[in-house]
């Protein structure tokens, strides 16, 4: 036993109860006030650990700590119920939340001090209980897993559970998803998802539902919102700036994370969002050239080739790299180019062999705004010789989910150039946008 359990045994102090702590610091006496989280298993255990009213959590050494009070014991297990089940009303429309992983609707367990994503029906009542005067909500776990670990499988298995749902009679989806490959999974389904004709929405949470900086509880409301509305498109909606005022929906193939931890950190590239979904739950419309809802009954296209692979250009890039993918018997790659799309020279002869031996090498722009243009140097003119294709102002990994879809179509690189230029789900823009541009 460590010393801060043996320490909590001796005050009588649970996990859960709220306290009083008095600490000794630089000579004189410091009160902190919160409840008592689970002890760290990596710390050194000589701290207790306090979860503040503020919301952050603070660790006070034992040897410092004078005096314990016990406010409030913790709430016993089990004193907040739900029905498992909640009665349909008539007057709203069916909305299934499917589960994935990620901290999307999450919850503090304070027995064991971990952060519990929440997919039963009981449980997304006490995380976001305004969800259900939106909808009737139907929740399912498909998985729990890492947005890293996310697979060709899985999105498949996703996309034929979307289809499903709708074409048994919901009205919208919405997808729990972690953050940081939300983007992939979003243009997957854009391309699978064929004869869509209602809201499949996709979101997530930068900061778990413990903090008060949560962005959880209205991502998910207004997502839940975005998924009734006169809509028919696969699209991301996550807060739109930092405060509390709206969120944006982003189509599913231009959207991209651009920070690893604000909460507006999507962003729509080369594009405009869809929508402003306001905090009151007005939907703001920001185009018109969207799909609008209607009935007709979706199908899922998962030919899929997924011996793909995503390479980026960097200073001092040698043949090699694009020599193993082709000896590994990849079908395809995706080059993140420099600039208008570029890679070194002396790597355009592995290219070169590359597609003469039938694999489709695309280009991209790793600057992400802008259009790849390989016309104006050198360089992009060898390429193109060389027998690259073009992706105009596609993300990288857009284009790299689109080869995968487009590859399971078909071999003949006439055709995949074709398909690769062809506009399926609004992956490109007809038009280079300056409006569009981060600053």
């Amino acid at each position: 036993m460590r010393r801060i359990e043996r320490f909590m045994k001796e005050k009588g102090i649970n996990v859960g109860d709220y306290v009083r702590v008095i600490e000794r610091e630089n000579g004189n006496s410091v009160e902190y006030e919160g409840i008592v989280m689970m002890p760290y298993e990596l710390s050194s255990g000589e701290t207790l650990t306090l979860k503040l009213d503020n919301g952050y959590n603070i660790g006070i050494l034992v040897d410092q700590i004078l005096d314990v009070q016990i406010i409030e014991r913790a709430e016993p297990k089990g004193t907040k119920t739900f029905k498992n089940i909640l009665p349909k009303r008539r007057e709203l429309p069916n909305v299934t939340i499917f589960g994935t992983g990620g901290t999307i609707a999450s919850k503090i367990d304070y027995k064991t001090g971990a952060v519990h994503a929440a997919f039963t029906a009981e449980e997304l009542a006490m995380a976001v209980p305004e969800i259900f005067d939106i909808a009737n909500i139907t929740p399912k776990l498909l998985f729990n897993i890492l947005s890293e670990d996310m697979t060709l499988e899985y999105w498949i298995k996703i996309a034929h559970e979307v289809a499903n749902a709708l074409n048994s009679g919901e009205d919208g989806v919405v997808i729990g998803h972690g953050t940081d490959t939300m983007g992939y999974t979003a243009a997957a389904l854009s391309f699978m998802l064929r004869d869509l004709g209602k809201p499949v929405i996709l979101v997530g949470s930068q900061r778990s539902s413990d903090r008060p900086s949560s962005d959880a509880a209205m991502n998910l409301t207004c997502s839940t919102r975005m998924a009734t509305a006169d809509f028919g498109e696969v699209a991301i909606v996550m807060h739109g700036e930092t405060g509390d005022t709206y969120c944006l929906a982003h189509r599913g193939t231009k959207a991209r994370k651009m920070h690893t931890s604000r909460r507006d950190a999507f962003r729509s590239i080369n594009d405009v969002p869809i929508a402003r979904i306001w905090a009151n739950g007005e939907i703001e419309f920001l185009r018109e050239d969207y799909r609008r809802r209607s009935e007709s009954e979706v199908w899922v296209d998962d030919k899929m080739e997924e011996k793909v692979a995503l390479i980026k250009s960097f200073p001092g890039m040698q043949g090699e790299i694009i020599d193993f993918f082709v000896d590994k018997g990849y079908k395809g790659l995706v080059i993140e180019g420099t600039g208008l799309g570029h890679t070194p020279t002396y790597v355009i002869d592995a290219i070169k062999r590359a597609t003469e031996e039938g694999i489709a090498v695309c280009i991209t722009s790793q600057c992400l705004y802008g259009r790849v243009n390989l016309n104006v140097y050198s360089t992009g003119r060898k390429l193109l010789k060389a027998g690259v294709i073009p992706c105009e102002d596609m993300l990288p990994e857009t284009a790299y989910v689109k080869l995968m879809w487009v590859l399971g179509h078909t071999a003949d690189m006439n055709e995949v150039k074709r398909m690769m230029l062809t506009n399926y789900a609004g992956e490109i823009t007809p038009y280079t946008r300056f409006d569009t541009y981060l600053r």
